[in-house]
């Protein structure tokens, strides 16, 4: 009897071994499978992510290409009429110009000149108060990085096709003409009694 005993307690222990197996053998089936869809899933966003990127690129290069346009066709002429409408006759206009000396940079959007004036024209897609603060850092090294021109009078000018009224008022402010976009075109604003600074 105790023997027979011991051999259905062998055979039931066997079974709760073989029970234990396939239990831990379908729960690692689970993990793998879920696993497989895990690494599904990060594919489908990483694929997803690069998409966003490449979009996020394309429109980037188009809002770099339009900003171009914009300097090439419209801050240009403005500022060639601004100096007309002052009677100044402009007979250089120089876009993209940069200096580098003494370990010393600087990068001006466009640049207008005759031969005793000279205007600083910063170009931003949305101009900003920082934007701003960079221009006249960079007005006052400009005659300093171009001595070609340290006997002229130096006027700045920034121009966006966005700005809020607060940042056009801290640019007169700071003594800058400044060019905005209206509609297809672009006005130059120049408020009553504004004074242009001169470097």
């Amino acid at each position: 009897m105790e023997q027979v005993l011991s051999q259905d307690m062998l055979l039931n222990f066997f079974q709760e071994i073989k029970d234990l197996y396939r239990e831990t053998d379908r729960k690692f089936q689970e993990t793998d499978r879920k696993f497989q869809e895990m690494e599904r899933l990060m594919k489908e966003q990483s694929a997803e992510t690069d998409r966003i990127l490449k979009n996020i690129s394309k429109n980037l290069g188009a809002l770099g290409n339009r900003l171009g346009e914009f300097v090439e066709n419209m801050v240009a002429p403005a500022v060639v009429r601004l100096f007309q409408s002052m009677d100044i006759q402009v007979h250089e206009v120089y876009p993209g110009v940069e200096a580098n000396r003494s370990g010393e940079g600087i990068e001006i959007d466009l640049l207008v000149v005759n031969e005793s004036i000279l205007v600083a024209v910063e170009c931003k897609s949305k101009l900003t108060r920082e934007h701003v603060d960079e221009h006249v850092v960079r007005m006052e090294k400009l005659k300093r990085m171009l001595p070609l021109y340290k006997n002229h009078k130096a006027l700045g000018c920034v121009a966006a096709m966005v700005m809020s009224e607060s940042v056009k008022k801290y640019a007169h402010s700071q003594g800058f003409y400044v060019l905005y976009q209206n509609g297809e075109g672009v006005d130059v604003s120049k408020p009553e009694g504004f004074n242009p600074r001169v470097w």
